[in-house]
């Protein structure tokens, strides 16, 4: 969440990159019920594509209601165990409250959906150690 919404960098958009969902990604109304490649919508303050809609992101965290309203302000990590796994974003058949930035829904851990995807994220310091 924090690298959608733009890091330190910040400007307090409603979506990742902007108030304006049509210009930042792909969900009901524009994406035609089909995926769309990366980076055909303009990026986040970060420089981040797709950070919205286009394919819910599957993530590590596992789910639970009412865990942000006793979570950590510095970093959640979401609840040790769970039943269902966190996804964020909104996909390409959502709607507009789906694709919101603070919107979190659910899948079981073993769940697939053409509406699931997820993002892989590298250290760039692990990244440089991995290169050298």
């Amino acid at each position: 969440e924090y690298a959608a919404r733009g890091g330190q960098l910040s400007k307090n958009y409603l979506y990742a990159g902007g108030d304006d969902i049509d210009k930042v990604a792909w969900y009901y109304k524009n994406s035609n019920s089909v995926t769309h490649n990366v980076a055909m919508k303009e990026p986040n303050e970060l420089g981040l594509y797709d950070m919205m809609g286009n394919v819910n992101e599957w993530c590590s965290d596992w789910f639970a209601t009412a865990y942000y309203s006793v979570s950590p302000d510095l970093n959640p990590q979401g609840p040790f165990l769970g039943k269902y796994k966190a996804i964020r974003g909104g996909s390409f058949v959502e709607r507009l409250k789906n694709c919101r930035l603070s919107y979190c829904s659910y899948l079981w851990p073993t769940g697939m959906a053409s509406t699931q995807g997820l993002r892989l994220a590298m250290d760039m310091e692990d990244l440089r150690i991995l290169l050298n």
